[in-house]
């Protein structure tokens, strides 16, 4: 008669230490959760204000570099049959943002398996990783450090330097692949085609224009830099606004497992005191 009370009591007192431990696995869970919710907010944060900025700045680059696309459509220069092309892909150092970096890498791979010799110079370590894995002997060059502020000129300037200045590299023309800024959820990967002057020069309209044979060089050079840096301060505003639209989906995410945890935890909880209730009221049945 008196066993099956005792037999009672230890099964009560091993779900009861079952229930401490899990819940305090939830306490552990939903506390990190919780500070993971507000590092991504705070992120979310700087983002806006990034990508407030970023914008600014990409309209007055987005206005230079489409003086540079029509100086180009309007002299009619066109592109030489079965010119060697060199791609230049447009990425950062940074992550955190979506697919944005891999949707670039995609596309350059894509490219490459259509154009196996192509030169490769890529800007940026997030694109770099990518593409080193299925065309190592194709990257020329690879610059780093970009991505942390809007893009300079000079730093575009002396990136187009190193790539013009460098013999080896040999190119008919380049083709920037970037990420083109649609809206603040939006981003579309997209082109430009830049030329060298030996064709420009040789363009049907480009004699209309007056120029110095000394100033081919230095146009040369800032037709370059100049649709690398709306590339690099358009790729920028988009990387940020993905940043921001995807700290916004983790902090929705986090808040959404912290309310499953929370109710988790109320119902651990209430099973625990609805436990030592049946206790009490068991013991105090068997006296």
């Amino acid at each position: 008669m008196l066993a099956r009370p005792a037999v009672a009591a230890r099964t009560a007192v091993f779900v009861q230490t079952r229930n401490m431990a899990t819940l305090k696995e939830i306490q552990t869970r939903l506390k990190s959760i919780t500070n993971i919710s507000k590092i991504t907010a705070s992120m979310k944060m700087i983002a806006s204000t990034k990508t407030t900025r970023a914008q600014r700045a990409m309209k007055v680059a987005r206005a230079y570099g489409k003086v540079s696309n029509d100086f180009v459509k309007q002299a009619e220069v066109e592109k030489a049959a079965e010119a060697k092309e060199l791609l230049i892909t447009v990425s950062s150092d940074k992550g955190l943002c979506g697919g944005i970096h891999s949707s670039l890498a995609r596309q350059s791979r894509k490219y490459l398996a259509e154009n196996p010799d192509a030169p490769v110079v890529v800007l940026g370590d997030k694109a770099k990783v990518q593409l080193q894995r299925a065309y190592p002997n194709n990257i020329k060059y690879s610059f780093s450090q970009l991505g942390s502020t809007i893009p300079t000129f000079d730093e575009t300037s002396a990136i187009a330097s190193t790539v013009l200045n460098d013999k080896e590299i040999v190119f008919d023309n380049a083709k920037l692949l970037y990420n083109r800024f649609v809206s603040a959820i939006a981003f579309e990967t997209d082109s430009i085609e830049c030329f060298p002057i030996e064709q420009i020069v040789e363009a049907p309209n480009f004699k209309a224009y007056e120029y110095q044979d000394e100033v081919l060089e230095n146009l040369n050079e800032f037709l370059l830099a100049n649709s690398l840096h709306w590339a690099l301060v358009e790729g920028h505003a988009a990387e940020m606004a993905a940043k921001r639209s995807a700290m916004e989906n983790a902090t929705k995410n986090a808040g959404d497992i912290i309310n499953r945890l929370t109710l988790q935890y109320n119902r651990g909880r209430q099973a625990v005191i609805t436990n030592e209730l049946i206790d009490i009221i068991t013991g105090a049945s068997a006296l």
